[in-house]
């Protein structure tokens, strides 16, 4: 499976904004420099954003963007969906004319695909991914704890 741009680098903007909208506003510039997503790019995700209300924007000095919806109410195909963007398998989007008007030999299995890879999307929200990535962090940290506790002991 391929996902475009558009898509990947939503989500990871997405994630960002709730890993640090605890702390106030997000603006669009920090993510871009956290992220290395040029900041026009940014601004068009984030309209489309916007306007499926997944996230809200604050204006003036100390302004920027928070989640429009608690982290655990938005799905990772929420936010695939909200950019316009889905991966479709079928020859003919999902239209049934792929072979001279009529569905190809496999278009119920590449159907079926596109199905269950938006519902496995879909039951992934931001807070699934937010957990996943504290859990990440801290078993990170314990192994490197662990192994500087051992490298003291055997030089001990």
């Amino acid at each position: 499976m391929r996902l475009s741009t558009k898509g990947r680098y939503a989500v990871t903007a997405m994630l960002d904004l709730a890993l640090q909208g605890g702390e106030g506003p997000v603006t669009l510039a920090d993510i871009s420099v956290t992220q290395g997503i040029s900041l026009s790019y940014l601004e068009q995700l984030f309209a489309a954003l916007r306007h499926k209300q997944l996230v809200r924007g604050v204006r003036g000095p100390g302004g920027g963007y928070y989640l429009g919806r608690p982290a655990n109410e938005i799905s990772i195909a929420d936010i695939i969906c909200a950019v316009d963007e889905w991966v479709e398998f079928t020859r003919c989007s999902g239209r049934e004319n792929c072979r001279g008007g009529q569905p190809c030999l496999t278009h119920q299995l590449w159907d079926q695909l596109s199905d269950e890879i938006f519902n496995f999307l879909s039951g992934i929200t931001l807070a699934n991914m937010v957990e996943r990535g504290r859990v990440e962090r801290a078993k990170a940290r314990h192994e490197a704890m662990t192994a500087e506790a051992e490298e003291k002991r055997r030089a001990a």
